[in-house]
């Protein structure tokens, strides 16, 4: 059913927060380490499942170089981490709740995972990269809900209507995205997770917002190419 991994990825974020709000304080900060350490594992997996699937490599190649090369001319990164300090010094002075909705919903709302998990789930797939996301969007909430409060409750809304959003464009355009086209977009994407996995297990952080664009490159490549 469509919808199927934002609806999961809404109810870890409410679950997890309410725990961390009224049970945070009797998690360790060691488990919550070893728990997201071995969930960046998890999502280490389903990049790689996404990525080994391509049949065009070339294309996922010259995605990733040019969408680099644009996520760069448009600062992409930085300009989310600018944004998220302007929410953070606008809404500083209107207490508690709202310092974890902001906090929170620009964590979960703001990277490669919920993108390509909102498109896997429009286009038909299991949405594995949602229900992934969705546990480790759990977990976080525990931990920010302990320290920030119930404010990271409401951030389970932006996350409805921005994944939603996304799935159910992904469900209209299905008909032009072909087959191939959607597996040479799902191995970028994969690599983005795969990048997304290396920062969560502390091994390399990558730049992932500067190469959203590589996503959307491949698509217009497959097409100008003629291999859609």
């Amino acid at each position: 059913m469509i919808l199927t991994g934002t609806i999961t990825n809404v109810a870890t974020i409410c679950a997890g927060a309410l725990i961390g709000r009224y049970a945070g304080r009797f998690v360790p900060a060691r488990m919550r380490r070893t728990v997201m350490a071995g969930l960046g594992l998890t999502v280490l997996l389903i990049g790689l499942q996404l990525a080994l699937k391509s049949r065009q490599p070339l294309l996922v190649i010259g995605g990733l170089i040019i969408g680099g090369i644009l996520g760069e001319m448009l600062q992409i990164e930085a300009r989310l981490e600018d944004f998220g300090r302007w929410l953070q010094a606008r809404f500083s002075s209107a207490g508690n709740i709202a310092e974890g909705f902001v906090s929170a919903s620009l964590l979960y709302c703001v990277g490669a995972m919920a993108i390509m998990g909102a498109l896997q789930d429009g286009l038909g797939d299991k949405p594995s990269i949602l229900y992934a996301k969705a546990a480790l969007d759990g977990v976080a909430s525990i931990a920010l809900a302990s320290t920030l409060g119930i404010g990271v409750l409401f951030a389970a809304l932006p996350v409805a209507l921005y994944q939603g959003g996304i799935t159910l464009a992904a469900d209209v355009a299905k008909g032009v995205l072909t087959e191939p086209v959607i597996v040479e977009m799902n191995a970028a994407g994969g690599l983005l997770i795969v990048a997304i996995a290396l920062d969560m297990m502390e091994l390399k952080r990558i730049p992932v917002g500067n190469l959203l664009p590589s996503v959307f490159v491949v698509v217009g490549l497959a097409w100008a190419f003629g291999l859609a």
